[in-house]
């Protein structure tokens, strides 16, 4: 029996390696091989299901493979949040994250089932979007002053839906309650979608809802519109005043979307991705589809959307520890 050398056997492990190296690197240049799933963690027909199947049609020409949207509704995106984490890093499960999931449920949450900050490979950034105050069309809110009037004589019985704990939804709110010092009620739900139909039916009162998911109903007639949230007026509903202009100074709220991938997604298929990306933010489909929604289109490269989260995690903290909101 030959006895295998030490030089012997370092020159296998280097011809191994090197054999491991390429067929790595092979993989990346054919992807995608097979088709891709987009996890949505909320509920189809709100804003974020909106975006996600708009990009994913974008994605689908681009990539020349499937891209299937999975709705994965529940506690804030975390549930979502947390399959996609965990999901093999192979580029064929990525998901479309909120500033909401990245930013607020850390602070949030007392117990996160993933860390957003390291368990996803940032892709990009898809849009943005102003979020908007909008009440029945019985309701006797008609502006920002009126609604802390009756707030503050009645503390404790107006309410506000959300589309879950946690979600840009959610911490608009608690940051009027804070800034506008009134006793808000927040109902959760899971997703827009469901929040909207109790609205309109007259079980809560209000919603600080994302532009895109209430629009359709703003423009029908079945929603009336009190105020947006950003730093300045939306552009898509200029006639509308600001919350800071109608007498809660300091009030900014928005709200981003973008791609990730599990942690340890190769480089070169993030990259693959983005670029197929940028290319489908640029589609005439795709802007006319978002801006008439009220989606702020602005892509992003990986390392900008991981700058913009480092940013956005000690800004939305501070928030949330000045609201006082906990979730489970």
């Amino acid at each position: 029996m030959k006895l295998i050398t030490r030089k012997t056997f370092a020159l296998y492990a280097g011809a191994l390696l090197s054999l491991g190296v390429a067929s790595f690197a092979g993989a990346a240049d054919v992807y995608p091989s097979k088709p891709i799933r987009l996890v949505c963690p909320f509920p189809p027909g709100g804003a974020v299901d909106i975006a996600s199947r708009a990009i994913a049609l974008e994605l689908a020409k681009n990539l020349g493979q499937p891209v299937t949207v999975d709705n994965r509704p529940g506690a804030g995106g975390n549930i979502g949040g947390a399959e996609v984490a965990h999901a093999a890093p192979d580029g064929y499960t990525i998901m479309l994250t909120t500033s909401g999931i990245q930013a607020i449920n850390p602070a949030l949450y007392a117990k996160m089932p993933f860390n957003p900050s390291k368990d996803f490979a940032p892709i990009g950034t898809i849009v943005s979007m102003n979020n908007v105050l909008v009440v029945p069309l019985n309701s006797k809110i008609h502006s920002v002053q009126e609604l802390i009037a009756m707030a503050k004589a009645t503390p404790g019985e107006l309410n506000f839906a959300s589309s879950g704990n946690g979600t840009s939804i959610h911490m608009s709110g608690e940051m009027f309650k804070n800034l506008a010092k009134v006793d808000l009620v927040h109902i959760p739900y899971k997703g827009s979608s469901p929040a909207l139909t109790d609205l309109m039916g007259g079980q809560v009162m209000m919603m600080f809802d994302n532009i895109p998911a209430s629009m359709p109903f703003i423009k029908t007639g079945k929603l009336r519109p009190i105020a947006t949230t950003g730093a300045k007026r939306d552009p898509f509903l200029p006639e509308l005043p600001t919350i800071a202009e109608s007498g809660v100074p300091g009030y900014e709220s928005g709200v981003w979307f973008g791609l990730v991938a599990p942690a340890g997604t190769p480089k070169e298929i993030i990259s693959k991705i983005n670029a197929e990306m940028l290319k489908g933010l640029k589609s005439p489909d795709f802007v006319r589809r978002m801006n008439e929604s009220g989606y702020i289109v602005n892509g992003s490269s990986p390392e900008q959307m991981a700058e913009l989260d480092r940013t956005e995690v000690p800004r939305w903290a501070a928030i949330v520890k000045a609201s006082g909101a906990k979730a489970d």
